[in-house]
């Protein structure tokens, strides 16, 4: 997930929040999270940790402190990240060939290190979640706001994402600024409780549906097999064709096409729905749009 918005709108604290409405780490999770800290020198003792991992680097790690190296070949972020979320603020301040050395883990699911004397493959299945500004001032699209350098600023800026990993990137969130009114309201929103107890029971009928089909107990729609997908994800009628519509205007990868069918086939299990229908799609297809939306406002 990408979530683009000014300075102060947000967009931290809901990262940092994310962590809350996940669901507990499973027998197995529970293993592999423990084993990779305790390689990393971070569990002494032989104990365990029971919390889903929460990392943020900052945006001056190098190549080997992300993806792991050193003299031992420990692991980077990528793996301390494994089972829970990985938190990338300020998303294009990171040098270029460290956000495209998360391509192999974000397809994979695993980080390998080679060097002269080793050669380790450590887990990494994570969730992706980064944040930025529209442009470097911050403010571009804003109400009120002008960018100095106009248009190229938002250009320059977001063209430090290269298209690949972009096209990694499910969910594109436009975080809007928090004005003096919205701090006003005193309407209570749900709680980070209500929404774990959706998730949970999402991520239940996942397992449930890929154990039948012979994967691991704790598979989700985000490591579905793309020949698998199309056939968990089939939409109703009015769904299949806005799919095609869509695929066809707006020319998405291979890749787009199936991340788009995982998305709305999370978004229907959340409704508790065995159907993917064309809300879920459209939502899933909007989603992927936002940058883009974005890029030609500014």
């Amino acid at each position: 997930m990408l979530m683009v918005g000014p300075p102060g709108s947000g967009k931290s604290m809901l990262a940092q929040r994310l962590p809350s409405i996940l669901p507990p780490l499973g027998s197995r999770e529970l293993l592999e999270v423990s084993m990779v800290a305790s390689i990393a020198g971070e569990l002494a003792g032989g104990r365990l940790t029971d919390r889903r991992p929460f990392r943020a680097p900052h945006h001056s790690a190098s190549m080997a402190a992300m993806v792991g190296g050193g003299l031992r070949a420990k692991p980077g972020e990528v793996s301390l990240a494994h089972r829970g979320v990985l938190f990338l603020d300020e998303f294009p301040e990171f040098p270029p060939a460290v956000l495209d050395s998360l391509r192999q883990p974000i397809e994979n699911g695993t980080s390998t290190i080679a060097r002269a004397n080793h050669h380790v493959t450590y887990p990494a299945e994570f969730q992706l979640v980064a944040a930025m500004n529209p442009c470097r001032c911050g403010m571009a699209g804003e109400p009120g706001h002008v960018c100095a350098r106009g248009p190229r600023c938002v250009s320059d800026y977001q063209a430090r994402i290269s298209g690949p990993l972009m096209d990694r990137i499910d969910l594109r969130i436009e975080v809007p600024a928090v004005t003096a009114a919205d701090l006003l309201k005193t309407g209570a929103g749900e709680g980070s409780d209500v929404v774990a107890a959706r998730v949970a029971k999402a991520r239940a009928l996942q397992s449930a549906r890929y154990a039948k089909a012979g994967l691991s107990g704790d598979s989700v729609n985000a490591r579905c097999p793309a020949a698998l997908i199309e056939t968990v994800a089939r939409a109703d009628e009015a769904g299949r064709r806005l799919l095609e519509e869509a695929a066809e205007k707006l020319q998405f990868s291979a890749r787009g096409y199936h991340r788009i069918l995982k998305v709305a086939r999370t978004l229907a299990d959340l409704d508790g729905d065995a159907l993917v229908r064309r809300a879920h799609l459209a939502e899933a297809i909007s989603y992927r749009l936002a940058g883009e939306r974005l890029s030609a406002a500014a």
